[in-house]
């Protein structure tokens, strides 16, 4: 599962293009201007190693806000949003990754919760999203509106996550069928809604698994292209996950290093990307350099 959780990790990092503007419901009028310059300032930053050590501090400041039983639903997203990406990309240690990505999936269940309680719940901190089984998920799902695509995509990022830190418990894997269905289910109530990230998150789940056992390679790679096509080429990432989920699934060399030669040789800044791109840029020469040993 090493290949896969880092293709949810590289995922995840997507959601910080909007973590930071949902910050804009914080307090003050004031302190909305001051996130959305630095949701900018994150993303447009070269320098990963200066994110990795300055979230920290904006982790605690989120949950001063988000924990209180008035919490809203902006706020929980924005909570759930930040420790996805920070736990996914930041943190090597597994204990560590499980905790923050389990504080992660609690912010956006309970975000989702705000906005639906599932049946025979009455409690929107425990409502039991990730407890219910496939049939009653889809049930509860076919409820939601376009209004609650926000929670929805936290929620499901945050999952994923929490996926990847628990990828050694056969338990936790059982739920990505669950994942796919609350992808499926966003698409549905807003198709406009993030669509490069959750072709990508779409591109990553389809080619999880061989055909042999499930998967649906040609999909996943309908969908990275996608992805790919919606940024306008300038996600680099999306193009790393193309070579790295479907290109090795499929053995298919030529396509591997032609996509990761054109992620190396691209300018990483773009705004909106560059952090994004920069981190795309060092796992592109890491494939290819384990690239004769894989193939």
């Amino acid at each position: 599962m090493t290949s896969n959780c880092s293709i949810i990790a590289r995922a995840s990092l997507l959601i910080m293009a909007v973590l930071l503007t949902g910050c804009s419901a914080l307090a003050s009028r004031a302190a909305s201007n001051l996130a959305d310059d630095l949701g900018s300032a994150i993303l447009n930053q070269d320098d990963p190693e200066i994110v990795r050590d300055g979230a920290p501090a904006y982790l605690l400041l989120i949950d001063s806000f988000a924990q209180g039983d008035d919490a809203s639903g902006a706020m929980l997203e924005t909570a759930a949003s930040l420790y996805t990406a920070y736990a996914a990309v930041f943190v090597d240690d597994t204990l560590r990754e499980k905790r923050l990505s389990g504080r992660a999936r609690r912010y956006g269940e309970r975000a989702l919760c705000l906005r639906h309680l599932p049946e025979g719940a009455d409690d929107s901190k425990q409502c039991g999203w990730s407890r219910l089984n496939f049939d009653d998920l889809s049930a509860e799902l076919e409820q939601l509106q376009k209004s609650d695509a926000p929670a929805l995509f936290a929620f499901t990022a945050s999952w994923l996550v929490w996926i990847r830190a628990h990828s050694d418990d056969w338990t936790a894997l059982a739920d990505l069928p669950k994942v796919e269905l609350l992808l499926e289910r966003l698409r549905a109530v807003d198709a406009g809604y993030q669509p490069g990230n959750v072709h990508l998150y779409l591109g990553i789940l389809h080619t999880l698994r061989p055909p042999a056992l499930g998967g649906k390679p040609d999909t996943g790679r309908e969908h990275f292209e996608q992805a790919i096509a919606i940024s306008g080429g300038h996600d680099l990432g999306a193009k790393v996950e193309f070579a790295r989920s479907y290109a090795r699934l499929r053995y298919d060399r030529p396509l591997h290093d032609r996509l990761l030669n054109e992620v190396i040789q691209a300018d990483p800044r773009h705004d909106g990307y560059t952090l994004l791109n920069v981190l795309a840029q060092r796992e592109a020469e890491n494939l290819l350099a384990g690239a004769d040993e894989y193939f």
